[in-house]
């Protein structure tokens, strides 16, 4: 499938500076939309596609670091750019606790803005891409039965049949009848990458 175009969101309340970086936007083949606070950004239509968010700390009423926590409460994962004219450290360190990609202080270099820019949209890319691999993986594991979805459980923590077998009270050949579903299910072609699929699945003895 065709990946949407990557979507650059840029909140602040300077219309002069909303101009000036839709421009430099466009000019790099980016696709600027511009927001003067973050209500009018929350109140928009949002595209299925790869983003980032160019975020003022200084707004009025909710500032940027407020915001930004309020994003992650709500579910909206976008990775953000901060840029400020009045910047300190603890401010700093704040954001990029909270995980910002970067934090520039007016005025910043259009290169530097691009780079951590192009940098947040790679972080989205990769969080989508594993976003559809993880909900595949659960459709797999979704069409499992419960009695394989208990012996996976207790496969991926290393234990051999004889004591799957002994754990659940069912014969050997019935496990391993069940592994052999399991694996075929999954789409695994070994242990250790049924391992792994359990691991971004959280699949274990507790959950079975």
């Amino acid at each position: 499938m065709r990946e949407e175009q990557p979507v650059v969101f840029v909140i602040d309340d300077d219309p002069s500076l909303r101009d000036a970086l839709a421009d430099l936007l466009r000019s790099v083949g980016l696709e600027p939309r511009v927001f003067k606070s973050p209500q009018e950004f929350l109140a928009s239509e949002r595209p299925d596609s790869p983003g980032c968010l160019v975020l003022d700390v200084r707004l009025p009423g909710q500032s940027g670091l407020d915001f930004q926590q309020g994003l992650a409460a709500s579910g909206i994962d976008l990775p953000i750019v901060f840029i400020t004219g009045h910047g300190d450290v603890p401010m700093t360190v704040r954001a990029m606790k909270a995980g910002a990609i970067e934090f520039l202080t007016k005025p910043f270099r259009d290169q530097d803005l691009l780079d951590a820019i192009q940098a947040g949209i790679e972080r989205d890319r990769g969080r989508r891409q594993d976003a559809v691999l993880v909900a595949e993986l659960r459709t797999r594991f979704d069409s499992l039965t419960e009695r394989e979805r208990q012996i996976m459980a207790h496969v991926v923590i290393g234990q051999l049949n004889k004591q799957i077998a002994a754990a659940l009270e069912v014969s050997e050949v019935t496990v391993k009848v069940h592994r052999g579903q399991i694996m075929r299910k999954m789409r695994a072609k070994s242990l250790p990458e049924l391992v792994r699929m359990a691991d971004r699945l959280d699949v274990s003895t507790r959950k079975s």
